[in-house]
């Protein structure tokens, strides 16, 4: 672990790995939900490293960060989103070929893994999820697509992720949702937040709508 200052205010935590980055950040948003962390703004984890924007002390949160005995991330257990897919992406054939099974079993592993919400980029509403591991990470597309649907699940690296837009992409397009990702008139705007559990729920293409359910399952 190594922290970083960033102007007067704001620290920047770098992490070995995901792994590592999700615990710390699990570990922050306990701490601050029983009031045992000290007065911070903001705590916006990325891939490898956490920013804490507001803090009144950066240099002793630092000092005192460094003694912190930090269990495994644990998903939040009152955010468990599930997300109805229709599995008809373009590149679902491709993604198993890479994996060696067919369609149907890549739908399978897909449909019954159990995902978090690492963290949110890209574009409002996008978070990268991870639960498929390595075994299953794939390239991105050697051309990127020019315009991604909204909604459209897709895969790169060891993440899943949903275009909460249409906008250029190249992820491996697996399936489409109708759930709404980014709604500025809902609170929260975003639908997946980072820690969040998600599931995604194989359907037929006449189902769906833009249905989405919460549920309070224990943390895994």
């Amino acid at each position: 672990m190594r922290t970083l200052p960033v102007g007067d205010r704001a620290l920047l935590v770098e992490l070995a790995d995901g792994e590592e980055t999700a615990a710390l950040h699990a570990e922050l948003l306990r701490r601050r939900a029983e009031g045992a962390l000290p007065p911070v703004g903001e705590i916006v984890p990325a891939a490898r490293t956490i920013l804490l924007d507001g803090l009144d002390d950066p240099a002793g949160f630092a000092a005192g960060l460094a003694g912190w005995k930090i269990p495994a991330a644990r998903a939040r257990v009152t955010d468990t989103v599930e997300l109805p897919v229709r599995y008809d992406g373009p590149d679902l054939a491709d993604v198993a070929a890479l994996w060696g099974v067919p369609e149907e079993e890549a739908v399978r592993i897909h449909s019954t893994a159990e995902f978090r919400v690492a963290f949110c980029g890209f574009a409002p509403g996008f978070g990268y999820l991870t639960g498929l591991g390595e075994r299953y990470a794939v390239p991105r597309r050697a051309t990127p697509r020019t315009a991604v649907p909204a909604g459209a699940v897709a895969l790169a690296g060891p993440y899943t992720g949903v275009y909460p837009r249409s906008s250029p992409g190249g992820w491996q397009l697996i399936g489409t949702t109708d759930a709404v990702l980014w709604d500025p008139a809902r609170a929260p705007a975003a639908l997946l937040t980072p820690g969040a559990r998600v599931r995604f729920r194989a359907v037929d293409g006449n189902a769906g709508g833009d249905e989405h359910t919460k549920s309070d399952e224990g943390a895994v």
